[in-house]
């Protein structure tokens, strides 16, 4: 495991080689849709100030680029880098750094007329657009015409509290000639990071395709340096993804659509789709639509958006499991409004579900504790003599009827749920800098000053004192460093998941005390 995180963070990384269309002037082109769209980049220029429209509207404050009408920043008005501080969440990023963009247009067929794309330059009636009060909606037009007799009008519509945004591309053919093309949508950015990964914790940063046929599909930086991908499908959305946040287009969901992955020059890489072929009749008119999610990942918001795309809240291969989880720990936190308590709630009902197995594992290890004496003494008795005390053993285990798996195989069954829990109280961006009690003011980050791994470590070993010892002395001494080890590993664990395991513990401790001492009659 170290050797793999030592690769992934430091190991060789495959080179990322350009494949473009270069025109007479060495500059990159884009090519006709005929032509395999998805197999060249489209040219992108430094924008200046004058280009640029901002949009307000009470969770986004946006910059779009009048060059193909590309989001070129995105902030989230809702969410900051760090508690208490004014900067706020960037999706979107113009900086060559964290480089991030939202791009679409029309891709012509043939001899059409060349409509817009995402390098072409538009017109805009207004320098900034924003959500007033009173008002759900905001209109935001970009619009395109030549003497063709065909004109061209891109319109973004931002919805009071929403983080999806409408997008429309329609075509007016007043021309004489049919126009013939398709409509893409695209994610460009550079490899992700946050600047905060914690050693212990790894989450998913990269691209996403959603199809009906293979469902959820998760490719990293590498796995799109290394292979182009291309599959189609009716429906289905691509995204860029991070933690806590999601970036994703949603084309109509009853069209065919063509996803693909793309690696670019200067380590960038692309995601998107684009559409069948569609004609514009001459003196007849053609609307292309999609939408762009653009937000942190809550669920039940982005279940209303398109099928799948809560699966960017990454569970892995416990989804089926960790769905429920989640959907408890929202009931509770609806009724308590505290996330430590909701958390400390949903640890409870898991306990309580799982009381009858437990109960079981308790009684198998209270038992297994008062062969302790006996087994010790067989130890003694037949000293080097494996195979000869292994066959007492066996022996006093039939004799007493103590199953020795007894308290191992109940445990087992429940390993999958609170895996699944992890997975929750990693992914949850709810959590994210909400506050539980005193000193713990967000439960996304390490606790302050080590506290609950403290009473973490403290826990363990009452639980570990309550356990029967292993009869070999290597053993015992290993299981004796274990609430130590934890510890420590604890020390960098977000201080929600620390308050699950602490809870966890503890109900576990007050059960096991209660089984041993009532119902096995232990002194």
């Amino acid at each position: 495991m170290l050797w793999e995180a030592w690769q992934l963070d430091y190991g060789p990384k495959p080179e990322v080689t350009a494949q473009t269309t270069i025109d007479a002037n060495g500059n990159p082109v884009a090519i006709d849709a005929d032509n395999n769209p998805d197999a060249a980049e489209l040219p992108f220029s430094e924008n200046v100030a004058d280009n640029i429209i901002t949009v307000t509207t009470d969770v986004y404050r946006i910059e779009i680029d009048t060059q193909g009408g590309t989001f070129r920043n995105l902030g989230l008005l809702d969410y900051t880098v760090d508690k208490g501080e004014d900067a706020k969440i960037r999706l979107f990023d113009s900086r060559p750094e964290r480089l991030f963009l939202g791009q679409s247009g029309l891709l012509t067929s043939g001899q059409s007329v060349k409509l817009p794309n995402h390098n072409t330059q538009l017109h805009s009636a207004q320098a900034s657009y924003q959500l007033g009060e009173g008002e759900n909606t905001l209109v935001v037009p970009l619009s395109w015409t030549d003497n063709s007799g065909i004109s061209y009008t891109k319109t973004y519509t931002f919805t009071r509290g929403g983080y999806a945004i409408a997008l429309e591309q329609k075509i007016d053919n007043r021309s004489d000639n049919d126009w013939t093309g398709r409509q893409y949508t695209q994610l460009m950015r550079v490899p992700f990071s946050d600047g905060k990964g914690n050693t212990f914790i790894r989450t998913f940063a990269g691209a996403v395709i959603y199809t009906e046929e293979d469902k959820y599909q998760k490719f990293d930086f590498d796995d799109m340096a290394e292979e182009d991908v291309k599959t189609s499908s009716v429906g289905g959305w691509s995204a860029m993804i991070q933690h806590y946040f999601a970036t994703a287009w949603v084309p109509p969901a009853e069209n065919e659509e063509h996803y693909f992955t793309k690696a670019l020059s200067n380590s960038r890489f692309v995601v998107g789709s684009y559409s069948n072929p569609t004609t514009a009749a001459a003196n007849s008119s053609l609307v292309f639509n999609s939408q762009l999610f653009a937000g942190p990942k809550i669920q039940p918001m982005m279940e209303a958006v398109a099928p799948g795309l809560e699966l960017t809240v990454d569970y892995s291969w416990l989804t089926i499991i960790g769905k429920p989880i989640y959907s408890l720990l929202n009931y509770i936190h609806s009724y308590i409004g505290n996330w430590g308590f909701a958390i400390m709630g949903v640890t409870f009902c898991i306990k309580l579900l799982f009381f009858p197995l437990s109960a079981a594992s308790f009684k198998s290890m209270a038992k297994m504790r008062k062969l302790q004496p006996r087994l010790a003494q067989l130890k003694e008795s037949y000293g080097e003599d494996r195979q000869r005390f292994n066959q007492e053993m066996m022996d006093l285990y039939r004799r007493e009827k103590v199953n020795p798996m007894g308290g191992c195989l109940p445990i087992m069954v429940q390993i999958p749920v609170f895996i699944s829990l992890y997975w929750v109280l990693i992914e949850t961006v709810e959590l994210r800098q909400a506050p539980f009690i005193m000193w713990i003011h967000d439960l996304s980050v390490k606790d302050p000053y080590f506290v609950l791994p403290v009473i973490m470590g403290i826990t363990m070993f009452i639980q570990q004192r309550l356990n029967p010892a292993p009869v070999d002395p290597l053993q015992a001494k290993i299981m004796r460093m274990f609430p130590i080890v934890f510890t420590v590993f604890f020390l960098f664990f977000p201080s929600g998941l620390v308050l699950y395991w602490v809870t966890n513990n503890t109900l576990s401790i007050i059960q096991q005390w209660f089984i041993t001492k009532k119902i096995v009659g232990e002194g």
